[in-house]
Order: C-alpha cells, then structure tokens, then sequence
C-alpha cells in the first residue's frame, strides 16, 4: 500500500512540474480570462442549442437569417413599410370610424337621452343573425324568447359583485349552483370521478384555461418540486395556453396532430420530461371540431404523475346531451382517470350571456393552488378565487338563469337540433366535389378546405353574401361552428357556398379589398417572428 502512494505522489509531482512548465509560456492574464471566456462560449451554445430545440434548426436558421439581413442599411425599414401595408389593409374597414369617436367627456352630460344614441349605434353593426360561425349560441330574435329572459335576470343583477359575499348572498349561491350543476354534466356524481369535482366562474375559457395552467404549475411544484415549468399542447389547441405559458413563465411545448387531426399521443410521451407539469386535450378542438384521444392522455397522465386539462369550453353543453341522443362520443369529462382538471363555457352552448365559463378541479387539494391570499396588506387580509377582484354579479345571474330556465330536456333539444343541422352542412359542403371535410367531425363544428381553389378566396366571397366564417391554416380551411341561429338557415349556407365555390373556380383570383393575398402570404412566411409583428401591429392599432 505504501508503494501505491509513493506512486501516486511521484505521479502528482511530475504532472505539476509540467504543468506549470506548459503554463509559464502563457500570459498570466491569458490564464485568467480563459476560463472566462470557455464559460461565456459554453453558455452561448447552450443557449443556441436551447433555441434550436425548442424552435427547430430550420426556424432558427431563419431567424438568424433575417435578423442579419436587417442589419444591411435600408432593408429594415423597407421591410417596415411593408409591414405597415399590409397593417393598413388589414384595418382599411376600421380605421375611418375611429374619426369620429370620442376621446373626452362631453361638458353636459345627455341624461337619458344617450339610450337613443346607443341604439343608433347599435342598429349600424352588421346584421349577424344566422350569419356568423359560433359568436351567438342563442337562437331567435334579440328581443324575444331566450334573449329576453337573459337580459331581464342580468338587469336585476346589474349592480352586484360576488366580491361582497356578505351583501349579495343570491348571487353567492347562484355561482354554486350553476358550478354544481355544471360538474354533474360532467360526472361529478360518478364513483370515477373521485366525489370531490370543485371549481369557479370565471369570465370567459381563456380565463378558465389560464387559471388551470397557473393551477397545475403551483400545484406541480408543490407535489414535485419544479421550478422550470413546462406543458405540452397538440398544435390544434387554443391559443389561450400560449398565453397562460407567456403569463406564467411556462415553456410550451407544441406537437403536430395526426393523420386524425387528433392529438398525437405517442409524440406528446416523446416530449415529456422531468420538468412537464401538465399535458392537455380538447374536446373537441376548436379547428376542426374533432375530439382528442382523452382516455389515452388521461393514463399517460396518470402514468408520469403530470397534470392533465381537458379543454371543454365548446364541448362541455353538447357532448353529455350529445352522447344522450346516441351519437358516438368517446369519453371526455372526470369519469376518466388522470384527468386533473376541465375548462367549459357557458356563455357558448350553455346560451349563457357573454362572460361565463367555468374551470373544475378533481379535487380541493388541486383547487386551493388557484386562489391567491394575501396576509401583509394594509387594507386587511385579502383573499380572491379567479384572476379577477371584482366581478359582474349580473353575468352570474345570467348563467343560472340560462341553467335552470332550460333545464335538461332544453338543452337535449337544442343538440338534437345543432347536432342535426352539424350533421346536414357536413353531408352538403362533401356533396361540392371543390370542397374535402378535415378529419371526422364529432360535434357541432366542420372545417372544409380544397385542393383545387383557394379557399381562402372562397372565404371572401363568403363574406360578400354577409357570411363571417373562421379561417385556418395547417391546413389552410374554413370553418363554421353551428349554433341554433344556423338551423333555419343551414339550405341557404350551401347554397352560398356552392356559388362562391364556382365563382372562384371561373374566376380565380382575389377579388378587390378581399384578404385571399393576406391569408396565403401569412401562411407562407417563413420567417413566423414577421407574422408576429405584423399581428401585434395590427393589435396595436386596433384597441
């Protein structure tokens, strides 16, 4: 043994003699700023290898790419210029009203009197009865039948705030019922679902979706301890999760769907790691209108212990009733296992007014990592459930009013009736042999495009007739989302369509003030940072 260190330590001695043999031909300060600068290199590569994991080394190369030609004089502000055109075209309806609006108080106030000036205001929107894909879910005159019960209950309410629990205890007790009720649509009462469903209003699905997220990431880092946060969406999911991770300082990762147009399981496995606090599915996405593999996700979930939302804001008043009638709807809601939590609207199929939605929980301990308690303020201690402080009791109001007013067989009526309306436009848009459906449909929603037109022209002919459809890319398609102001008018679509598929298709080309070229181009810019600008620009100058 003490050979063996006599050994060693002979080794040591000759391997600092030449060390500091080698070392003596360097500068002293040479010595001293190489390691520096090996760490400042190594941490640049780390950072470049980051981008180009989580961008793709295609996008990067195009981002770096033009970046360095801005850098040329001239080039930059050319490319600006026509930026701004294209912002300009796209804010060519709107930019001449804003002339006229107002930007301060007027010195005498119009008393009653200003009731008149909002109806005139209101008789110059456009007429979008029947017209619009989604935006309004109820059907029939404004002024008559379910529009009027709406607004009589939100009138009653119009002056209350569930802030103040102790003063407007109706208003209390309304939001429980109508989150109970809307937790037993979605199996609150099943043994599978644990006995303990739980949730809030919230003002809309983005507010629920971000609550959710913000939610799974607390509650992650409490159960696993993570503190670098990442989820993982399929590209067909709403864009409010891009705007939960940009909130909350989450990395999303982002998957293609499959030849489906379903969330790709196997592909969202690939992406996990020991940072994933959460995987999420929609039922159905709002693209196309095609539910994701929810039971698939709920055991890969529950297999890695990660978070799993379910996104039923357009699903979650149709598919319960839908699955009632005998359609073919897979299982969605708490019923599966490793689903965490649930996002749905009320204010969309629920005929709710505009403002209610509702984000569900498994259970409290999940829950309580959504609320937000403040012991140190000096106005007192301070504790709120949703993002917002103050809330608009009259929305709530609303909501229960819708709920019960229509009741179970209300709301199995009015899916019969979208589900079969869904179902017709499906079966006429497949009889245009221009047009293809995207995927297979499972609810109220169909998406069309075609191989042989521009669909995007199509769209603005569309628009002529008065039609307001949502247009997509990957793959560039339309859409309509059926609701009951469809139903009379289903014949009169096809009909619309039908001839704007064969003006198109004997006069190809886009039609003056149309947005065809705008729509191609944005799906066609390779540089996706450029078409970011361009949305913020045109954000910019529209609010």
């Amino acid at each position: 043994m003490e050979d063996y260190f006599s050994s060693f330590n002979s080794f040591l001695a000759r391997f600092r003699v030449s060390a500091n043999l080698f070392l003596s031909k360097f500068e002293p300060l040479a010595l001293l700023l190489a390691p520096l600068l090996t760490l400042v290199i190594a941490r640049a590569l780390h950072s470049l290898l980051s981008v180009v994991h989580d961008r793709g080394l295609k996008a990067t190369l195009i981002g770096v790419f033009m970046t360095s030609v801005k850098l040329i004089p001239g080039v930059k502000s050319y490319i600006d210029a026509e930026k701004q055109k294209v912002v300009d075209k796209l804010q060519s309806g709107s930019k001449s009203k804003r002339e006229d609006w107002r930007t301060e108080l007027p010195t005498t106030g119009f008393g009653a009197g200003i009731i008149e000036e909002m109806k005139d205001a209101k008789s110059k929107d456009v007429d979008w009865q029947g017209k619009c894909s989604g935006t309004v879910y109820i059907g029939g005159s404004e002024s008559e039948g379910h529009f009027s019960l709406i607004n009589e209950a939100c009138s009653m309410f119009a002056h209350t705030n569930p802030l103040h629990l102790d003063v407007f205890q109706s208003v209390g007790r309304f939001e429980a019922e109508v989150v109970a009720m809307t937790a037993d649509l979605l199996g609150s009462k099943d043994k599978a679902s644990g006995g303990q469903i739980c949730g809030n209003m919230t003002s809309g699905g983005t507010e629920s979706i971000l609550l959710a997220v913000k939610t799974s990431r607390d509650y992650m880092k409490m159960k696993k301890g993570i503190t670098k946060p990442e989820m993982i969406i399929a590209e067909s999911a709403h864009s409010a999760y891009d705007k939960a991770a940009q909130y909350f300082n989450i990395k999303l990762r982002r998957v293609l769907v499959n030849k489906e147009f379903k969330a790709d399981v196997k592909a969202i496995r690939q992406h996990i790691n020991r940072n994933t606090i959460m995987i999420v599915g929609s039922a159905p996405g709002f693209p196309h209108g095609i539910i994701d593999p929810i039971e698939e996700l709920g055991k890969l979930a529950d297999s890695y212990g990660i978070c799993f939302h379910v996104d039923l804001c357009l699903g979650g008043f149709v598919l319960p009733f839908a699955h009632k009638l005998g359609y073919p709807i897979p299982p969605f809601d708490f019923t599966v296992k490793g689903v965490t939590s649930v996002s749905t609207d009320v204010h969309k199929y629920g005929l709710a007014p505009k403002g209610t939605s509702i984000v569900l929980y498994r259970n409290h301990e999940i829950r309580k990592h959504q609320f937000v308690a403040v012991t140190e303020w000096s106005g007192g201690l301070y504790v709120s459930p949703t993002i917002a402080g103050s809330r608009p009791g009259a929305l709530i109001a609303g909501a229960w009013a819708a709920m019960m007013s229509l009741g179970q067989q209300g709301y199995l009526e009015n899916t019969r009736k979208i589900m079969e309306a869904s179902k017709m436009i499906e079966k006429g848009i497949k009889e245009i042999s221009e047009l293809f459906i995207i995927g297979k449909p499972d609810m109220t929603l169909v998406a069309f495009g075609s191989s042989v037109l521009d669909i995007f022209e199509v769209n603005d002919i569309m628009s002529r007739k008065g039609w307001h459809l949502n247009a997509l890319q990957r793959p560039n398609s339309l859409h309509i989302c059926v609701t009951l102001q469809h139903v009379p008018v289903v014949d009169t679509f096809l009909q619309d369509l039908r001839e704007a598929v064969q003006t198109v298709k004997e006069n190809p080309g886009p039609i003056s003030g149309g947005l065809a070229p705008i729509y191609g181009a944005a799906g066609k810019i390779p540089d996706r940072g450029m078409v970011q600008e361009l949305l913020v620009n045109y954000m910019d100058g529209t609010c």
